[in-house]
């Protein structure tokens, strides 16, 4: 059994506090959560959250971007943050004795951010530099189109990154002015796991959260599910990428859990069915797996593979005849416990790592407003049977009912299977 020793505290002013306690490790790893990201977005503003997230680096009222970064890195600890569709995080890690120096600097960029014009200016050209990178990979411009595809209609559809015209033209209004209405203490979770006790994380966010950042009022709609027969995009490369997939259950709906086993008995892992029958069997498809990107009320669920031109067919012949098997017959008890195992193996040994720790306890948190322990999770994926894979297979799998993103070069003469 694995022990959590994990405590919660929602403040008067709404700053949630989650800490989980490791004593045997001398480190830890500490997060400030935002509950905004790109589905928070529109048109004209969308890349503005992951803008703003560069942005906190590059300087407050006392200090330099490269203050920033050596007042934590001095004492050997480490800065970092990200931003996806539902949520900005700003993290941290070192050693248990510099947290209060970690604390203080993550802080600060959050409240008292420069946003500078000339700061500006530069990293919206490191940010168009971003853009053309994800441009130039097609195995990463995929995700975006496959979701823009799918979601239509909703923010979910907006990509994190943003349009190069947008990026170009945030100025210091538009920035600070996205902060001071997305930026509350309402939807700030601050998590830490590591060998910290719950008391002190709350005196050092009262010792300094000096600025009061108000309660905000963040409104989403769920996204309408499209269904993209195919659609095809053209780049001057010499394989060809695809993802087939659709929408699916989100974090609130119980059925994810099956999903992700399906998921994972499709696509992850040297013994899973389409690694042997597209690449063992065949010798084809260097990158094949499957993806599942959840968020609270839906995920994009698919199988991404790429291959050269000519083996492309085959390639989507032998993954939609494995959907056919899936939803024809079920699976057998030896290969349902392998990808349990599997599954379960995975989420273990990801406990290792604090920062995987923090990351675990902040989105239970924030997805299902509670801690959901590990041994929650291990029975969650113990209770799936092979008549639910078979349910969720029918359902999810139907040739009909699936999306096609394809990025081939416009000289490509493969011709799709379906």
């Amino acid at each position: 059994m694995i022990i959590e020793q994990y405590k919660k505290t929602i403040l008067p002013n709404g700053i949630k506090i989650v800490t989980e306690k490791i004593p045997y490790v001398e480190s830890f790893s500490l997060g400030f959560w935002f509950n905004v990201g790109a589905r928070d977005e529109n048109l004209k503003n969308n890349g503005i959250s992951h803008f703003v997230e560069h942005m906190l680096f590059k300087g407050t009222e006392k200090r330099s971007a490269k203050k920033i970064a050596t007042d934590v890195e001095t004492f050997g600890g480490y800065l970092n943050a990200f931003t996806s569709k539902e949520h900005t995080c700003y993290y941290g890690r070192g050693l248990v004795k510099h947290i209060e120096k970690t604390f203080d600097v993550l802080s600060d960029m959050i409240q008292n951010s420069s946003f500078k014009e000339r700061e500006i200016k530069k990293e919206a050209g490191v940010i168009v530099d971003e853009l053309n990178d994800i441009e130039d990979s097609p195995e990463e411009i995929i995700f975006d189109r496959f979701e823009e595809c799918i979601f239509k209609g909703n923010s979910l559809s907006l990509p994190v990154i943003g349009t190069e015209k947008n990026i170009l033209k945030f100025d210091r209004d538009e920035l600070s002015g996205y902060v001071d209405k997305n930026y509350g203490f309402n939807n700030l979770t601050i998590a830490v796991s590591g060998n910290v006790d719950h008391e002190s994380i709350l005196n050092l966010t009262q010792k300094y959260f000096t600025k009061d950042l108000g309660k905000k009022n963040i409104k989403r709609k769920n996204a309408p599910v499209k269904v993209c027969v195919e659609q095809e995009i053209d780049k001057e490369i010499q394989q060809v990428h695809s993802i087939i997939g659709r929408a699916t259950y989100g974090y609130k709906d119980k059925k994810r859990a099956a999903v992700n086993l399906l998921s994972n008995i499709l696509g992850e892992g040297s013994s899973s069915r389409l690694f042997q029958a597209v690449r063992e069997r065949n010798g084809i498809c260097y990158q094949l797996n499957s993806v599942l990107n959840s968020y609270f009320d839906v995920s994009s669920f698919g199988i991404y593979y790429s291959t050269n031109e000519k083996m492309f067919a085959k390639s989507q012949n032998i993954i939609l005849n494995e959907f056919k098997k899936l939803r024809e017959k079920k699976i057998g008890e030896t290969e349902l416990k392998r990808s349990k195992e599997y599954l379960k193996g995975n989420m273990l040994m990801s406990l290792e790592s604090m920062t995987n720790r923090m990351f675990r306890i902040a989105n239970s948190e924030i997805y299902f407003d509670r801690l959901k322990t590990v041994e929650e999770s291990v029975k969650e994926i113990d209770e799936i049977t092979a008549d639910d894979i078979l349910e969720i297979s029918n359902e999810i799998l139907d040739e009909k009912s699936l999306s096609k993103i394809i990025i081939r070069s416009k000289n490509g003469t493969a011709k799709s299977a379906a």
